[in-house]
């Protein structure tokens, strides 16, 4: 069950409506679904973060569903079905799109994915994921946080 809360704030002469939603951030997951086979640019934490957060909400959701309706593969032993697989078989390529765009954001190649194979040394793509991207243009695009590149600014000299 999906909960809406409404507030209402009284502002000195007028009285604004906010819908809080939920789900306001799910615009990352969009955007990410909508650039699915994008592998160049840069993406930012918020964006990768946000496309995991609900990439796993739905993903339980349809484990849930096989669940409920009986679609299990329980014929060879996994937990779970059609919707499930899917779900998994249509974000794949975003999934993996957004990673490496995130890869890009700070400055490693998308291929450093494969990394997360090694046991242990998984944790440190774990790292790199976490970390602030780099600040400014670097070699695979401007920085998303940036709606504008920097001015050019005249040289003194001239």
């Amino acid at each position: 069950m999906i909960l809406l809360a409404v507030i209402y704030c009284n502002n000195q002469d007028t009285r604004e409506v906010l819908l809080l939603k939920p789900f306001k951030e799910m615009k990352y997951y969009i955007q990410a679904i909508k650039n699915y086979a994008n592998f160049s640019g840069r993406a930012r934490r918020k964006e990768y973060w946000m496309f995991f957060l609900f990439n796993t909400i739905f993903a339980i959701a349809a484990m849930i569903l096989d669940k409920i309706l009986g679609l299990s593969f329980t014929s060879i032993g996994l937990p779970y079905g059609y919707i499930y697989l899917a779900y998994f078989l249509f974000t794949l390529i975003p999934s993996l799109a957004v990673l490496v765009r995130r890869l890009h954001d700070v400055g490693k190649s998308g291929w450093f994915f494969l990394i997360g194979i090694i046991p242990l040394v998984n944790i440190w793509l774990l790292v790199v994921l976490c970390t602030a991207g780099d600040m400014g243009t670097n070699e695979y695009g401007m920085n998303p946080k940036q709606d504008t590149p920097f001015p050019d600014f005249p040289s003194l000299n001239a």
